[in-house]
């Protein structure tokens, strides 16, 4: 007996673009990468985010590439 399996398609994952990359050891109660990012947002870039590269250790303000 065989059956059929139907691969549902999915969208893929929307393309990101890194605006900036913070170190994550930063001093204690500063916070770059997040003004970085309000700023961005600011001056038009609402979806400008802070997100963690835990392979190189690094804050990244990216937004999404449509």
């Amino acid at each position: 007996m065989t059956t059929s399996h139907s691969r549902r398609q999915t969208n893929p994952m929307p393309e990101r673009t890194v605006l900036e990359r913070f170190p994550a050891g930063g001093p204690r109660g500063s916070w770059p990468a997040e003004e970085y990012a309000a700023v961005q947002r600011a001056q038009g870039r609402p979806d400008a985010r802070v997100v963690m590269d835990l392979g190189s250790d690094q804050f990244l303000v990216i937004t999404e590439t449509k």
